[in-house]
């Protein structure tokens, strides 16, 4: 059975910065890509970041890129998140996903609750 764990999310203050974790477990975590996605309240859930299985190719969206990074560490099967300058519009439920973008039927953890205040 497939089990991502997000952790590290918390309050910051604009300009700040954070390091999500995601731990998975119950699957090749080195076979697969993996995301990050974010929902705000009453938005629909954003595709912010992504990286293929071995750290090759990587995605990020407008909103994130030049500030966020996404990496992974295969040997722990950890998907990480650096989120530095982080901004307001950043608060939202940080999730993981085993896939290359977003979609409702991927496997996702529950997320990790990201605030910035202004």
């Amino acid at each position: 059975e497939v089990h991502l764990v997000e952790s590290g999310g918390g309050m910051v203050q604009s300009g700040g910065s954070l390091r999500l974790t995601c731990q998975a477990s119950g699957f090749n975590f080195w076979s697969y890509d993996m995301s990050w996605v974010r929902q705000a309240p009453g938005k629909e859930p954003e595709w912010i970041s992504g990286i293929n299985h071995n750290g090759g190719r990587v995605y990020y969206a407008d909103s994130v890129k030049g500030r966020f990074t996404i990496s992974r560490d295969n040997a722990k099967n950890t998907l990480y998140l650096q989120m530095n300058s982080l901004k307001p519009e950043d608060t939202a439920l940080y999730i993981c996903a085993k896939a290359w973008g977003y979609s409702a039927l991927n496997p996702r953890g529950q997320g990790t609750q990201v605030t910035v205040s202004s």
